[in-house]
């Protein structure tokens, strides 16, 4: 007797899902990226959740070409480095509007596709979800960033619905 043993398929991406993705976080970039006065390489705001300060965010900028810029996004927590605080770097595309993660802790690529299982037990759909990570995060830094008082009285949530 014959024993079928399936094969598990082999994932593939969905662009469409990938690609709003991608032009939600340009969206959300752009509009955080506004409390800040053009041209300076460096943006910081703080996060404040009701009265508890919650550390900071910096969005520096690494490379600018006449079409994308690479970004480097960074928590810093006030309790130290062993929270493992978020750092990723960006391409932003400008022409199509789209901002995609790189990297992740300066570290690695992010594949498109990880074969499963891996050396380093990377997800399948890494890419998405470092990408849908991205969006949680800056959603949450619209919602409760503010600029330091010394900068203004703008916070990066005014006008989020």
């Amino acid at each position: 007797m014959t024993e079928w043993v399936m094969k598990p398929r082999r994932y593939v991406p969905d662009l469409r899902r990938f690609g709003a993705l991608c032009d939600g976080n340009y969206m959300r970039l752009h509009r955080l990226r506004r409390l800040e006065a053009k041209g300076r390489p460096i943006c910081e705001f703080e996060l404040h959740r009701e009265d508890q300060y919650l550390g900071r965010v910096r969005i520096e900028v690494l490379q600018t070409t006449k079409f994308t810029e690479t970004l480097l996004l960074e928590q810093v927590h006030i309790s130290g480095r062993w929270l493992n605080n978020p750092q990723l770097t960006v391409r932003v595309y400008h022409d199509a509007t789209m901002a995609e993660v790189i990297s992740c802790y300066r570290d690695r690529q992010i594949a498109p596709v990880n074969d499963y299982p891996n050396r380093f037990m990377h997800h399948p759909d890494e890419k998405v979800q470092v990408n849908s990570f991205l969006a949680d995060w800056l959603d949450y830094c619209l919602r409760f960033g503010h600029l330091p008082m010394e900068h203004a009285a703008w916070s990066a949530g005014e006008g989020v619905d």
